[in-house]
């Protein structure tokens, strides 16, 4: 079963920074992957999407603040968060597609991670 992992999260205070980075497998080849998060009684949202050659799509609220990016020689998979603030507290997911077609947000992933809580402190 491939599994993602995340890891990088953490408390920070509003306007801080913070890597978030997820291990991918070298098993499988991903033709889209990105990052979620779900807010405490709120519904999932997409927050950045990277194609496989190498063009992203970042939701509105993110634009300019977080950037998403790949290694691929090390199978990761980062998000780089400046500018935080306490609305961005939520747990944050990587995901991953693994059959081609448009990547972008509102596509249908086929692997998920577990979670890592992110914590913005005012």
């Amino acid at each position: 079963q491939v599994e993602l992992v995340e890891s990088g999260g953490g408390s920070v205070q509003a306007g801080g920074s913070l890597r978030l980075s997820c291990a991918l497998s070298r098993y499988v080849y991903y033709y889209c992957v990105a990052w979620f998060r779900q807010a405490p009684g709120k519904e999932r949202e997409g927050v950045a999407a990277r194609a496989r050659d190498g063009s992203t799509t970042y939701a509105d609220s993110e634009k300019g603040r977080f950037t998403i990016s790949q290694d691929n020689a090390n199978n990761r998979l980062y998000l780089q968060m400046n500018s935080l603030k306490p609305e961005d507290t939520a747990m944050y997911y990587c995901a991953a597609r693994s059959w081609p077609g448009y990547c972008a947000l509102d596509t249908v992933f086929d692997f998920w991670g577990q979670g890592t809580q992110v914590t913005v402190s005012s």
